[in-house]
Parts: C-alpha cells; sequence; structure tokens
C-alpha cells in the first residue's frame, strides 16, 4: 500500500494520502491532525529538498506546500511536482502578503491556494474541491492519451467488416450507421431523414449528381464519430459539465478521422468534421463562418434543425412544422446560411412530411431495410438502384 504514515501504521485501504511541506513543525502538525481525522493518512516534510525525497519513495494523491522556505521554495516544488508527478494535487500555502503569489501558482499548475492563518475546515474543503478537479483533469488526459487508439481500433474493426462481406457502397454505409446505432437507437431514423432533407434542398440548389453524393453521405454518418464517446457521457440524461461536453464536442474530429480513412467517402468527411459549424463564425470546431464553411455542412444545418424540432424527445414531443419554420427564418444569417434558407422555404411543407413518412415506414417494416438515400434517378449523372423504394 505504500509508506507508512508517521505513527508506523500502514494507511488503510482507500485512505488517500497527503503530504504537508513547512518548516515550522507546529504548522505540519495542524495540518496532518486536521487531514487526518477527514480520512487522509498524512506524511510531513519540513523541506522541499525533503518532500522530493518521500514522493521519490512514495506515491501522494495530494501536496500541500509552504511558499517560502530555505533551499527549493514553493513555487520551485511545485515546478518538480507539476513535471514528475503529474497525478498529484497541489496546493500552495501563503502569507496573506503572498495571495498575490499563490494566484500565479495556481496558473502555473496548482489546484488552489490557502491562506494562513488557516482555517482549517476551509482547508478541508479546498483539499477535497482540489482532489475532484484533479481527478476530473486525470480523466480527461486518460481519455485524450487513449483516444487516437480507439480510433484506429474502431477503424481497423469496419475495415475488416468490409473486406469480409464486400458489400456495395451503400451498404457500406449501412454498416457505418450501424455501428453508431448500437450506441443511439434513435439516430437511424434521424441520420436517414436528415440525409433525405439535404438531398431535397442541394437537388434544388442545382448540385451536380457528385456533390449530391457526397452531401448524401456526408449527411448520413455525420454523428458517426460518437462511437468513440464514453457511454456515461453519451448517454447522460443530465446537463454535461463543460469537460464532458468538451469530450461531446469531439465527436466531430473522431469521427473525419475514421471517415476520412475510407477512400471512398473521404469527400464526405468535410461534413462530419464541420456539421457544428455556424454561418456567423460562433460554432465548432474551427469557427468557421459563411463561405469557409462547405455547402454540404450549411445545408446540414437547416436539416437537422428541422428535424430536432420536429421529432419527439424523451424531454417533449415533437414540435409542429411551423415552429421549425421560424426557428430557421430567426436564424438566418446568424445559425443558418441566408441562400439555403431561401431554398428551404421554396419547397412544400408536404415534401418534408412524405419523407418523414417515407423514413417511418422503413423503420417500422420487419421484413426490409432501407439503404442511404441515393441519389434518384432524374437527378444529372444518378442512377437508382434496384433496391430503393
Amino acid at each position: 500500500m505504500g509508506a507508512m504514515s508517521q505513527l508506523g501504521e500502514p494507511p488503510k485501504q482507500g485512505e488517500q494520502r497527503a503530504l504537508v511541506v513547512d518548516d515550522e513543525a507546529s504548522i505540519c502538525a495542524l495540518l496532518s491532525e486536521k487531514l487526518a481525522r477527514a480520512g487522509f493518512e498524512c506524511r510531513c516534510a519540513s523541506s522541499g529538498e525533503e518532500a522530493l525525497e518521500l514522493l521519490q519513495k512514495s506515491t501522494y494523491d495530494l501536496v500541500i506546500s509552504d511558499l517560502r522556505m530555505p533551499g527549493i521554495s514553493g513555487l520551485e516544488l511545485l515546478d518538480e511536482v507539476s513535471r514528475k508527478y503529474p497525478h498529484s494535487a497541489f496546493l500552495m500555502a501563503t502569507g496573506e502578503a503572498d495571495v498575490h503569489t499563490g494566484v500565479e501558482a495556481m496558473k502555473k499548475g496548482a489546484g488552489d491556494y490557502l491562506v494562513k492563518p488557516f482555517q482549517l475546515e476551509e482547508v478541508v474543503s479546498r483539499v477535497k474541491q482540489a482532489l475532484q478537479t484533479k481527478r476530473l483533469e486525470l480523466e480527461i488526459e486518460n481519455y485524450r492519451q487513449h483516444l487516437e487508439e480507439m480510433v484506429e481500433q474502431r477503424t481497423r474493426q469496419l475495415k475488416a467488416a468490409l473486406k469480409r462481406v464486400e458489400m456495395t457502397y451503400d451498404e457500406t454505409l449501412e454498416a457505418l450507421g450501424g455501428a453508431l446505432d448500437l450506441r443511439d437507437d434513435e439516430t437511424a431514423g434521424h441520420s436517414r431523414r436528415v440525409s433525405r432533407y439535404c438531398l431535397t434542398m442541394a437537388k434544388t440548389m442545382g448540385c451536380t449528381s457528385e456533390q449530391l453524393k457526397h452531401i448524401v453521405r456526408g449527411a448520413y454518418l455525420h454523428d458517426i464519430g460518437k462511437i468513440g464517446i464514453p457511454d456515461a457521457i453519451l448517454l447522460k440524461e443530465e446537463k454535461l459539465t463543460a469537460e464532458e461536453m468538451a469530450i461531446m464536442q469531439s465527436h466531430v474530429r473522431v469521427g473525419y478521422e475514421l471517415v476520412s480513412r475510407i477512400a471512398f467517402l473521404a469527400p464526405a468527411a468535410e461534413i462530419v468534421l464541420t456539421h457544428h459549424e455556424r454561418f456567423d463564425g460562433t460554432g465548432y470546431p474551427q469557427g468557421l463562418r459563411e463561405e469557409e464553411i462547405p455547402l454540404g455542412a450549411r445545408i446540414f444545418g437547416v436539416a437537422d434543425t428541422l428535424d430536432a424540432m420536429t421529432s419527439d424527445r424523451p424531454y417533449r414531443q415533437a414540435l409542429p412544422f411551423s415552429a421549425a419554420q421560424a426557428e430557421i427564418i430567426r436564424e438566418s444569417g446568424r445559425q443558418f446560411d441566408p441562400e439555403v434558407v431561401r431554398v428551404f422555404l421554396s419547397i412544400p411543407q408536404q415534401a418534408w412530411e412524405n419523407i418523414r413518412l417515407e423514413v417511418a415506414g422503413v423503420r417500422l417494416s420487419r421484413h426490409r431495410s432501407e439503404p442511404v438515400p441515393s441519389i434518384p434517378a432524374d437527378s444529372p449523372g444518378g442512377r437508382r438502384p434496384a433496391s430503393a423504394p
């Protein structure tokens, strides 16, 4: 379990370990006693040099260090701990005249600072908060370190599936979509509807058959990166924390890395990457604006909002088409490209209703499944596959 405590007893199972560093023995004793009562196993060091020796021999969850000490100062110890022992939370203890330095210490990696004379109850509260913050930081860092490995693993699985079944392009898209469907049951209907909505608007805008093909594929696979998001975040019903939101937003880059590696899908990958950009530049991940955003992603933005507002959600029933239309008009020039909005408004409401009914009918069917929306035969260069309805 690590080093022995000051009294010569091993730490209890599950007990967190704290190292108190101060050249005043009375301060060390005071903090150690209070932390021990709060459930910590404590060790003391009278200097930065002694603290580093103890850190070499054992692992500590927490280091509390005085700012001003002979030899290695608190700031110098912070640098060493941050570099060599990043898993340890660090709190700086300062006098009232050194509060500014305590704030600077936080900028350099300290979790918090404590002002002498100590308010012991506040010390325990701040210690627990610093440990919680460090735990979240380590979880996020661990996720980032394994993200590339996760993407590589998923990509290998998908490529192996492609070789085994020798699917056509549309069937390949179904397999990719199916990987996400296993995580989120709502994805299939949403992805089909949105890709059909995008196809309708793109055709009206005069896109070429090649553009139509890439827009449909990109729209269908827009959320494929969510296969790399942990279930605890992807399926969480409560509001996400800032750290969790950052992980969730990473799905656009995860999806882009995955899709861009598949040759025939590479042109569609830009929609996967940019489908959360906004016309006014306030979207993510790159903050693109106006014409910087690929046309397919600008079309997708309108289609996605239409489907999100007119579909049932766990927290509300579907809104009427008129509500979605009003919202799209209101956000024209901010979230949406005004030209795409104009095209959307030129298409009869019945066309959108027909698409929704067609997709719903396919999902309810027990005997067949619909492929990814294909380019209709009457489009320039388009060809209706035999399996299309």
